[in-house]
C-alpha cells in the first residue's frame, strides 16, 4: 500500500533548516511512503468570516488533508511556540465548526532550530493543540533536532547518526499509521 503523508514545515523562509529537513525525509522515507507538503504561507489569516466561501486555498489545504493517511509537522521554534503560519494552517484545517479535516489523523511532530533543545518548546505546544484536534501524535520516539551544523551548503544532511534516527524515526512512524489505521 502507498502511505500519503501531508507534510506542513512550518519554516517558510528559503533557507529554513525545516525544508532541509523534510527534504531529507523524502529522501529516506520508506519506499512506499509519498511524502507531499502544502505551501502553508499561501492561506489568508483565519478570520470567521471567510468561512461561508473558503478561499480555494484553504480548499486545497482541507482537501490534501482528508486525502492523506496521515500528516507530519516540521516545527522550527519561534518564542517556545509554533510559527503563527503553521498555526493558521491547523486552525483553517479545523474549520468551519464541525468540519475538522484533522479528526482522527495519525500524526508525527518534528523539527529542527540552531538552539540547543531543537525546537522542543514548540513540539511540545504542538502536540496540545492536535490532541485538542482529536488526532493522534506519535508520542516516541521524539525527534528535537539541533541543526546549526547539521546540511552541507547544498542542504543535504552531514550526519550518518541523524540520517539514522530520522528512518528509525519514520519506520517508527509507519507502525504508527498502521496502529491507527487497523
Amino acid at each position: 500500500m502507498n502511505t500519503k503523508i501531508l507534510t506542513l514545515v512550518g519554516g517558510i523562509s528559503k533557507d529554513s533548516l525545516n525544508k532541509k529537513l523534510f527534504q531529507a525525509l523524502k529522501d529516506l522515507a520508506p519506499k512506499d511512503f509519498t511524502l507531499d507538503t502544502f505551501d502553508i504561507s499561501s492561506l489568508p489569516f483565519f478570520n470567521q468570516d471567510l468561512e461561508e466561501d473558503l478561499p480555494q486555498s484553504v480548499r486545497d489545504l482541507k482537501n490534501k488533508i482528508e486525502d492523506a493517511h496521515a500528516v507530519l509537522f516540521i516545527t522550527p521554534e519561534y518564542n517556545r511556540s509554533v510559527p503563527g503560519v503553521l498555526k493558521n494552517a491547523i486552525d483553517w484545517g479545523s474549520r468551519p465548526y464541525g468540519q475538522n479535516s484533522w479528526d482522527q489523523k495519525p500524526c508525527g511532530v518534528l523539527g529542527a532550530s540552531p538552539g540547543n533543545i531543537g525546537s522542543f518548546g514548540a513540539q511540545n505546544h504542538l502536540r496540545q493543540t492536535l490532541t485538542y484536534l482529536n488526532m493522534d501524535p506519535m508520542p516516541t520516539p521524539e525527534m528535537y533536532i539541533k541543526a546549526f551544523q547539521a546540511f552541507d551548503e547544498n542542504g543535504k544532511l552531514k550526519s550518518d547518526g541523524l540520517k539514522d534516527l530520522i528512518q528509525k524515526y519514520l519506520l517508527a512512524f509507519n507502525k504508527w499509521i498502521g496502529k491507527n489505521t487497523n
